[in-house]
Formats: C-alpha cells, sequence, structure tokens
C-alpha cells in the first residue's frame, strides 16, 4: 500500500467510524447474536486473495458490528464506561501509524519521556503528592523501562499500565518482595493480604500468580453499616489476630469507588494502619479517580498522602481509550528491584459532572417510585437500585434477576448487576460519552413498564371473579367492562398503557392473559354501552 492508497482508505475509514457514530443508536445496545453466530457467517479457512477494502467494510458491517456490545452507546448503563472520544482514536490512529515499541528510553526516548510528563500532568489535576511526582528524575529512568545514565534520580513517579488489574500485581509483587528481602525469602507461605470483600477481584488473581497462600488473601467482609466501605476497627482486629499467629501482614488494598457499589474505604485511617505494620498501602481508584479530578469530589481521595501506590483507569471515565491504566508509586526502585532482567481537562470535568448529574436524576426518578428502593447511597455516577417484592417472605432475587434479563433483551438498553448483602441489585452507570438526560429518561420508562409486567408476573393466579371484580372496579374510568374470560380480545401495547394499573394488573393474573414486555397482550375487555 503506497501513501495515496493510505490516504484514500484512511478517509473511508474515518468515513465509516464517523457513520458509526452517528447511527450508533440504532443498534440494539447489547448484543443480541447466539453463541457461535460468527463460525456460520465467516470461511473456514483464511482467504487466499485479498478483498476489497470495500468488501471488507462491507463484511464488518453485516457480520460483526451485529455481535458488538455498543459501549460508546448513550444508552449503555452496564457494568462501568470504557469511554473513548475523537481525540482519544486520532491519536491511536497516530500511535499505530508510528508503531512505536517504547520497553526502554533508547528504543523511543520521546515515548518515555512523554509517558512521564503526562503522568506528572495527571497526578497534579488529581492532587496527589509530589512523592507521587518524576519531575526531577533523570530522563534515561522510568521503572522497568529503564537503562541508567545519570545517577540522580527522584524517588516517585507514573507508569502507565494495561489495566487497574496489572497495577495492583506490579504493586503486589514489589511489596513481597520488599518485606521477603526483610525476613527471608522461606517467610513467603506467611505472608498475608488484606482488603474489602468489595474489592475487584483482580485482587484475588493478583496474589494467585505472586504465590500468596489463597487462605492468606483476606477479604473482610463489609455490609450497609459503613456503606460497604473496609472498616479499620476489623482490619486492626484481623491483624492482630494474624500476629498472634506468627503470619506477617505485609499489603492493604483500599478501594475508592468499589465496583458494586462505589463505596469509597477510608484512606486515612486505613493508611496509619497500614503504616503502623510495615504493611504496603495501595488505592484502587480505577473508576471514580477519573472524578476526583472535579474538587468537589476530591475529598474522597483524602488519605492518599499515606499511600504507597495510586492507581487510575483513564480508559474509564475519562475519554481515553482502551487501554490505559495509571499507576503511581512513591518509591519507583521497589518496582525496579521487583520487576527489572490544555486546559482541556477542565472540559473533562464538566463531562464527569454531567455524567454524576444524570445518574442523580435517574436516582430521584428511582425514589419517587416507591415500588423501588436504592440500596446503597450514589457517590458518583453509579445507581444500585432493585424492585421490591411484593411480600417480606421474598427475597426479591429472583424477581429483580428477570427484571433484569426482561430490559436487555429489549436491546434498547444496557444495565448489569451485583450482589450486595445477599441482594440481587441492579447497577445503573452513567459514562457513555454522547448519554443525555433523554437516554436516562427512556431507560428509566423501559425499567419502569417492565417492572410492571415484572410484578405482575410473579402474582399468584387469581379466580376469573376476582379477576373480574379487580378489573371492573377501575373500569368506569376507562368506560369498559370485563366480561366472561372465554374470548379474549386483542388491544396493543400501546392501547394497553392507558388502562388503569388495575385492569392491567387483573389481565396478567393468570397464565392465559400474562403480557411480556415486548408483545402485545390480551385482557376480554368490551366497550360499555
Amino acid at each position: 500500500m503506497d501513501a495515496e492508497q493510505l490516504r484514500e482508505y484512511g478517509h473511508k475509514m474515518v468515513d465509516f467510524i464517523a457513520d458509526y457514530y452517528k447511527t450508533i443508536e440504532n443498534f440494539p445496545v447489547l448484543s443480541q447474536v447466539q453463541p457461535g453466530y460468527l463460525r456460520n457467517l465467516l470461511p473456514d479457512s483464511a482467504p487466499n486473495q485479498p478483498d476489497s477494502f470495500q468488501l471488507v467494510l462491507d463484511d464488518i458491517q453485516a457480520k460483526i458490528l451485529p455481535g458488538v456490545t455498543h459501549w460508546q452507546s448513550p444508552n449503555y448503563f452496564a457494568y462501568y464506561p470504557s469511554n473513548s472520544s475523537v481525540a482519544g482514536f486520532l491519536g491511536e490512529m497516530l500511535s499505530a501509524g508510528l508503531n512505536i515499541v517504547g520497553f526502554s528510553w533508547i528504543t523511543s526516548p520521546a515515548a518515555t519521556e512523554l509517558e512521564m510528563i503526562v503522568l506528572d500532568w495527571l497526578a497534579k489535576m488529581l492532587k496527589l503528592p509530589e512523592d507521587f511526582l518524576s519531575a526531577g528524575t533523570h530522563l534515561g529512568f522510568l521503572f522497568y523501562k529503564i537503562l541508567i545514565y545519570n545517577a540522580t534520580v527522584g524517588q516517585g513517579g507514573g507508569v502507565i499500565q494495561g489495566t487497574a488489574s496489572e497495577a495492583v500485581l506490579v504493586v503486589l509483587l514489589a511489596a513481597r518482595d520488599n518485606v521477603l528481602r526483610r525476613v527471608g525469602k522461606n517467610a513467603l507461605e506467611k505472608l498475608v493480604v488484606y482488603a474489602s470483600d468489595q474489592t475487584h477481584s483482580s485482587m484475588q488473581k493478583a496474589c494467585q500468580i505472586a504465590g500468596i497462600h489463597p487462605e492468606n488473601c483476606r477479604l473482610l467482609k463489609a455490609n450497609s453499616s459503613t456503606n460497604y466501605a473496609l472498616s479499620p476497627e476489623l482490619l486492626s482486629e484481623t491483624i492482630s489476630h494474624d500476629l498472634t499467629i506468627g503470619l506477617i501482614p505485609f499489603f492493604l488494598c483500599a478501594t475508592v469507588g468499589t465496583t458494586s457499589s462505589t463505596a469509597v474505604d477510608p484512606l486515612l485511617s486505613l493508611g496509619k494502619i497500614a503504616k503502623s505494620y510495615e504493611m504496603w498501602f495501595h488505592v484502587d481508584a480505577a473508576y471514580a479517580g477519573s472524578a476526583c479530578v472535579c474538587p468537589e469530589f476530591r475529598h474522597y481521595m483524602d488519605g492518599v498522602e499515606e499511600a504507597d501506590s495510586f492507581n487510575m483507569n483513564a480508559h474509564k471515565w475519562f475519554l481515553t481509550n482502551f487501554d490505559c491504566s495509571a499507576l503511581w508509586v512513591k518509591d519507583r526502585c521497589a518496582l525496579v528491584q521487583a520487576l527489572s532482567t490544555n486546559p482541556e481537562y477542565l472540559k473533562n470535568k464538566c463531562y464527569i459532572r454531567n455524567h454524576i448529574e444524570l445518574a442523580k436524576h435517574f436516582e430521584n426518578l428511582v425514589v419517587q417510585d416507591p415500588r423501588f428502593e436504592v440500596v446503597t447511597p450514589r457517590i458518583f455516577s453509579l445507581v444500585c437500585f432493585r424492585l421490591l417484592p411484593p411480600n417480606d417472605e421474598d427475597d426479591g432475587n429472583k424477581l429483580n434477576h428477570d427484571l433484569l434479563d426482561a430490559i436487555n433483551s429489549t436491546g434498547n438498553v444496557f444495565i448489569s448487576h451485583t450482589v450486595l448483602s445477599g441482594k440481587y441489585v441492579l447497577r445503573f452507570a452513567v459514562g457513555a460519552p454522547l448519554t443525555e438526560e433523554k437516554h436516562v429518561n427512556a431507560a428509566w420508562k423501559l425499567s419502569y413498564h417492565i417492572s410492571n409486567e415484572e410484578k405482575q408476573t410473579n402474582k399468584k393466579s387469581g379466580t376469573d371473579t376476582n379477576i373480574r371484580m379487580v378489573a371492573n372496579s377501575a373500569a368506569p374510568h376507562q368506560n369498559i367492562a370485563i366480561s366472561s374470560l372465554d374470548v379474549a380480545v386483542g388491544i396493543d401495547v400501546d392501547a394497553a398503557a392507558t388502562l388503569p394499573w388495575s385492569v392491567r394488573a387483573a389481565a396478567a393474573t393468570t397464565d392465559e392473559f400474562r403480557f411480556p414486555h415486548i408483545a402485545s397482550f390480551q385482557v376480554n375487555a368490551v366497550q360499555r354501552p
């Protein structure tokens, strides 16, 4: 491919992407394909001759996009966001074109130095302690991307990882080697890691990789009494017990914005405990770190000065393409020893604040409906909510599981779930760059209507007499009477929505008259004379 072909195809690709974003709301947010769908659409072996570029784009449109879950859709409210932006994917294009391999300073000096400088910028935006900055260090030294040219070095600095999972593994390895140099390498089986049971599962995986015995990975129970934050008192008690039986506490992970409910662990108290026992203290702010560039949310990071390392994912909520996870440490030598062989951001603040306001708006909609509850207080842009069960004997887990499936199966909205204190909870996370208030309203409207159907479907069947009695009691308002159940007159969904709730409920109380969320339903109705 020569330069002119690159120019031609590059324009076509940009047009394709631009058209995708222009029509993104036309796609079901959650892919509706079945497992294995693609194997039936593609040949068994690679083609012998190349296709034209246009045919490749046509295949992507016809065969690939139906199997894509559209994370950039304004109707995406599941998990946490993984945002892109025009600046983000243009940067990706440039990076791919230059194709730099930056594993040390000499392989591409600009890559190493730019990484150091930009991560210092981001650290200052987050108001991280100066100990986390690399400013003043010699330019030939960045963690394990290292060639030593000069003797003068600062202690801290930032480095880009792929994900927060990589970040926690890297610092866990550094902490492990630190403590083993002090107590002897044969003490590995005695090392203990501490975190909340709300901490991301990557903590456990990191322990497995680092050789920490599974029984020494302490995931301490958090509950609603602390809004699912880690209790300093419980941590102190557990550490004291472990010391009495000869174990060695060496690593504590706290979270700012847990995956399930955006719980925020008390960094200052936890950090002081970690310091008193000479433990490495890591803070995982993968999701909520982006919000903390806003002054009004920065207080959730108070106590970060006690941390040895801090991580946030720019690819989650900071308009940066996946993958880009920023990790800072106060002492980069620990990592090297363990592993060596424009004010545009102000616009990002507005963007983050807008998402938090949209989540607040959704939370208000939930609160106004007595059939629902907000399970844990909203802090950032995640709302944890659930449909209340019809009676105290039912935990409502199946009800909410069915509600989630019904919402996602429409393809109009995508949300996810978690489990808090044994309750199946729905998660509504605002974070897609294109999301506006109309999308949040539409998501709530869909949830509202489907929740009516789910509750009605879960009612026990009543007698024909009771159905007619209940329905007819509301019928005068709509000039409709419910006659015998022998003959059903079809009413489409829009028409049905105009009937009083009690009429719809009556029509849904027997198996013959339930109405699913994506189909018309029938009630045995006749016009009053």
